[in-house]
């Protein structure tokens, strides 16, 4: 049994998922320290994910009802196409498109090869560096109601690169935001918004394959999951309950304050793990 490692993953997913730093790479090196030092896995990662979306669902539930609202009846021709709350509707199932189809096509590659720790290392410090740039350069004068079909998908193309531990969706996701002119807070609310569906569709799809196609021991073409679904349900539930205080300090903080933090944060752990995987401390895999 891991119940103690699942709720300490718990903890992790929690505090860093919104944060710009890369959750999925958290679960990734943490779970190296762990007794055992083995990998929690894809499906454990994307789980977790649906407690920390869920969060995601609480803390924007009016905005989120206002826009399926609003966009439901913009189909009907009750609400003008045009409205801003119908658009943003539109915006997300456009933004969400790229990470669909590249998580389809990359689906075996995502289980396994982008789950090497150098590969997370240099992710978190190519990223973590683009994050650094575009806060600086980036105008911040765009808000959510400038957002157009094109800038939608460039932020998905952005989100989809997060499925590569070490990028951090809603890192990756604000970088091609801030890139784009817009303001911090607006860039973070529409990644957070853009999220929900990717996530939610990743989680429950390896929830489905956890139940109905469980891999055992000595099977072929997979590996057995370290966690137990009851295990995996409490990381989830511990996750969502930090995630609710994270999302509202995140929110708070980049209204006032650059991403330097994160951006220091991601480069130092970034080379603190390629140092260990050089000395062989740790393995790659």
């Amino acid at each position: 049994m891991h119940f103690f490692e699942a709720i300490f993953l718990g903890l992790v997913q929690g505090l860093t998922e919104f944060l710009p730093v890369s959750s999925s790479a958290h679960l990734r090196i943490v779970g190296v320290f762990l007794p055992g030092a083995e990998d929690p896995g894809a499906a454990f990662t994307a789980i977790t994910q649906i407690g920390t979306e869920a969060a995601v669902i609480i803390f924007f539930w009016r905005d989120i009802v206002r826009i399926i609202g609003h966009w439901c009846r913009s189909l009907v021709g009750r609400v003008p196409r045009d409205d801003p709350d119908a658009r943003m509707g539109w915006l997300i199932i456009v933004g969400s498109i790229p990470i669909v189809v590249l998580g389809l096509l990359f689906q075996d590659q995502i289980e396994t090869v982008f789950r090497s720790l150098w590969l997370v290392a240099g992710m978190l410090i190519f990223f973590g560096v683009l994050l650094g740039i575009a806060d600086a350069v980036g105008s911040q004068r765009r808000k959510l109601n400038d957002l157009t079909i094109g800038h939608g998908l460039i932020y998905g193309i952005a989100q989809s690169f997060a499925l590569i531990p070490g990028v951090s969706r809603s890192g990756g996701t604000i970088t091609a935001g801030l890139f784009m002119g817009y303001e911090r807070a607006a860039a973070a609310r529409y990644a957070f918004l853009l999220a929900i569906p990717a996530v939610l569709g990743s989680g429950l799809y390896q929830l489905y394959k956890s139940i109905a196609k469980p891999c055992v021991a000595g099977a072929t073409g997979c590996t057995p999951e370290v966690f137990s679904l009851g295990e995996t349900a409490l990381a989830t539930v511990i996750a969502f309950v930090v995630a609710l205080v994270v999302i509202k300090f995140f929110m708070g903080w980049i209204s006032k304050h650059s991403f330097l933090p994160f951006v220091i944060y991601r480069v130092a752990l970034g080379a603190v793990l390629l140092v260990l995987l050089s000395t062989g401390v740790i393995p790659a895999v």
